[in-house]
């Protein structure tokens, strides 16, 4: 990724109504050379819609869009410098793979040893160098992704678009194809742009995830700035699986959860006693305490459920707040055995300061 503290690309106020829909409410972002960013929202967010209007397939009602210092909001597709890979491959399945992949630079007028070299410099680089002669129809489904990937990259573009180019295929073959997509993006260092809904592919794959809802962006940050400090509950949802309990405010750094007082890492801004707030806290993150070891932050729970997931148990824990709360708790195996953890069992379990949110219900709703 570029030192540079210029931006690449520059997003500002870029709204996009369809009548009376508006799918992107004034929209503002920058990403800078060599990063791979994610825009990662549920179906209808507008993530797909931000995407198009950088190529120029859609362009903005209102707003602007620069790329490497130039306004392009205005250009179309044609002469805007991208290449692009959809979920459905998009190939052309009367030319030869060989053809396909040099199918932009035939139209740029290169000479025949000029594409014949690229094709076979990116073949090579995707991990096809025998595929040429075939055609996209004798080919299986992360081989035509690899093809679309390779014709996307030949012109050598400042920006490559991925709109969710992974969720065709099938499990195995999307997590493989993904390490391959980031290592070959690092390799050439261009600047990309992954539509995806998949939070597992954003969180492995970007440098920057872009979390977007209802045609705004909800926030911008590092995957491990996502995962671990949300900034609001929909994000706190979207990104893994996240406990939510109402609690009462009990003093500036404290709340209260049924009959347990729980300490916070930092005091709360305009912290009322008696305010109803929601905590958040991982499943992971919580830890089931050994009787004998003195501890803050301790929950009494009774073990409702307990369900196998292979390398871990989730455990469905109930809280004694007179409400029925349900606290997910995931343990590891040897854990389990070790304590003796089963269905009907009381324990107690710890939850980190360090490791809570808190959010008002005013930012819940």
């Amino acid at each position: 990724m570029s030192d540079s503290t210029e931006p690449y690309l520059k997003i500002n106020g870029v709204t996009k109504m369809f009548d009376d829909f508006t799918a992107l409410k004034d929209v503002s972002l920058e990403i800078f050379e060599g990063e791979f960013v994610c825009f990662l929202g549920p179906s209808g967010c507008g993530k797909t819609t931000l995407l198009r209007a950088i190529a120029g397939l859609d362009i903005q009602t209102s707003g602007s869009v620069q790329q490497g210092g130039t306004d392009i909001s205005n250009l179309p597709p044609s002469e805007r410098d991208f290449g692009i890979v959809f979920q459905s491959y998009a190939l052309f399945p009367n030319l030869s793979i060989s053809r396909n992949v040099g199918y932009g630079l035939e139209n740029r007028k290169a000479s025949k040893a000029e594409i014949t070299a690229r094709v076979s410099e990116l073949l090579e680089l995707v991990g096809m160098p025998e595929q040429g002669d075939k055609y996209p129809a004798q080919l299986s489904g992360g081989q035509q992704q690899r093809v679309a990937l390779a014709r996307a990259l030949a012109t050598s573009p400042g920006l490559l678009l991925l709109d969710e180019p992974l969720s065709a295929l099938d499990a195995k073959v999307r997590v493989h194809l993904r390490h391959e997509i980031k290592q070959l993006q690092h390799q050439l260092g261009v600047t990309t742009i992954m539509v995806t809904h998949d939070q597992e592919e954003a969180l492995t794959m970007a440098d920057r995830i872009v979390v977007m809802n209802e045609g705004t962006i909800d926030q911008v940050g590092t995957p491990l700035e996502i995962y671990r400090h949300p900034t609001s509950p929909f994000v706190a949802d979207f990104v893994g699986t996240m406990n939510f309990l109402k609690a009462v405010i009990t003093g500036s750094d404290k709340v209260r959860i049924g009959d347990a007082e729980i300490g916070l890492a930092s005091p709360l801004e305009d912290a009322r006693d008696g305010s109803i707030v929601t905590v958040c806290v991982r499943p992971e993150d919580v830890i089931a305490r050994d009787i004998a070891t003195k501890a803050d932050n301790i929950i009494e729970t009774v073990v409702k459920d307990l369900e196998f997931l292979g390398s871990f148990y989730r455990a469905m824990l109930l809280l004694n707040d007179n409400q029925g709360s349900i606290l997910l708790a995931d343990f590891s195996i040897n854990l389990v055995r070790d304590i003796g953890i089963e269905e009907g069992k009381t324990i107690q379990v710890r939850i980190p300061s360090s490791r809570i949110r808190v959010f008002s219900d005013s930012e819940g709703s």
